[in-house]
């Protein structure tokens, strides 16, 4: 096992979570659905998700919790030191 990296892991704004998620290209059921977030059927049929929605607004107590804002910098590509790698395979099988 290597060394354990410390990753900065600051509670994002409401403002600083809508920001990564459009600089994503995702809407808010898509980033939701990426962070494992639950989708609901909105009153017009789309899908929306509730949760998503209160972490991004201004008016809602409720924060992402850093962490998690840092997994979702990482899978959207936008963390500002790191980035995901796959590992290469271990596979042994010459098949």
């Amino acid at each position: 096992m290597g060394p354990i990296i410390k990753l900065d892991m600051p509670i994002p704004r409401g403002d600083e979570l809508k920001t990564a998620r459009m600089a994503a290209g995702l809407s808010q059921a898509q980033a939701a659905e990426l962070m494992g977030y639950s989708l609901q059927v909105g009153s017009r049929g789309g899908v929306q998700s509730r949760t998503w929605q209160a972490l991004e607004s201004p008016t809602d107590d409720r924060n992402m919790q850093g962490p998690i804002f840092a997994m979702f910098l990482l899978l959207t590509g936008q963390h500002p030191e790191f980035s995901l790698v796959k590992k290469p395979s271990t596979d042994t099988d010459p098949t």
